[in-house]
């Protein structure tokens, strides 16, 4: 595990990076943590010749959890975009799960010369609320950090999503609530108007349980290919990995 030291913050990101070629970059979703959701993805056969590197958001996973940072995805994406430039990273292939997925738009968008391909793992890509942040949302801060938070996670867990629930409890609780709150704000442009103004290649993953999605039709479209994730749900890290590596190298490819 590498850590990147924020000085202002007072803080550092940690991430783990896997030598090998052409950089491929994850960003995980709410609650999750790039550590836990893609070690098994980076280590797949048609993606090892890949230098992986797997960031932990602000917050979440390993990395410290500064009670004075927004945890706005606009602030997410400045300290992940630092963290590229201190890495060198140049032509990486931008992968990014649900809530990583919005902010890896506003990096590709922030330094499109660091960034080759964006492939988007059911991207939040408009302004209403998800079947978690939605939930975490309804709260005012100071009460979903003192009590929902314990009880989010415990109702992650009696839903059968244990693995789920173990991240979100590692998760800083604030971090959690003011992720959900400012992803599904309004904002000018919307995740999805910035995604079609790109000039970088795109791709969107879309599960096999999310198949009727509008954006199976609407994002081809605009030019950005789908791929179904066969035998998965939302957590297709989990449901199918080895699915979900072979659709981003072929992405890639």
């Amino acid at each position: 595990m590498n850590s990147f030291r924020i000085d202002e913050l007072g803080a550092a990101v940690r991430y783990i990076d896997i030598s090998g070629g052409r950089p491929l970059v994850f960003l995980h979703g709410l609650g999750s943590a790039s550590s836990f959701a893609f070690p098994g993805i980076a280590v797949h056969e048609r993606l090892r010749p890949y230098r992986s590197i797997l960031i932990d958001l602000l917050g979440f996973g390993y990395s410290d959890r500064p009670r004075g940072f927004s945890y706005s995805m606009d602030r997410q994406a400045d300290v992940v975009a630092r963290l590229l430039a201190y890495l060198e990273v140049e032509d990486a292939v931008l992968v990014g799960h649900s809530m990583g997925g919005a902010i890896a738009i506003l990096v590709a968008a922030a330094c499109p010369k660091r960034i080759g391909r964006l492939v988007l793992a059911e991207a939040n890509l408009d302004p209403e609320p998800g079947i978690v942040s939605g939930i975490i949302a309804r709260w005012a801060e100071e009460e979903y950090v003192v009590s929902q938070h314990a009880n989010f996670v415990e109702r992650m867990r009696a839903a059968g999503f244990g693995d789920y629930a173990r991240t979100v409890e590692a998760a800083a609780s604030v971090a959690m609530h003011r992720s959900a709150v400012d992803l599904i704000a309004n904002r000018t442009p919307t995740f999805r108007d910035l995604l079609y103004s790109l000039p970088i290649p795109s791709m969107s993953l879309i599960s096999e349980e999310s198949h009727g999605d509008p954006d199976v039709e609407r994002l081809p479209q605009r030019g950005i290919p789908v791929a179904i994730i066969p035998g998965s749900g939302h957590d297709m890290m989990t449901d199918n990995p080895a699915g979900l590596a072979e659709a981003i190298a072929d992405a890639i490819g």
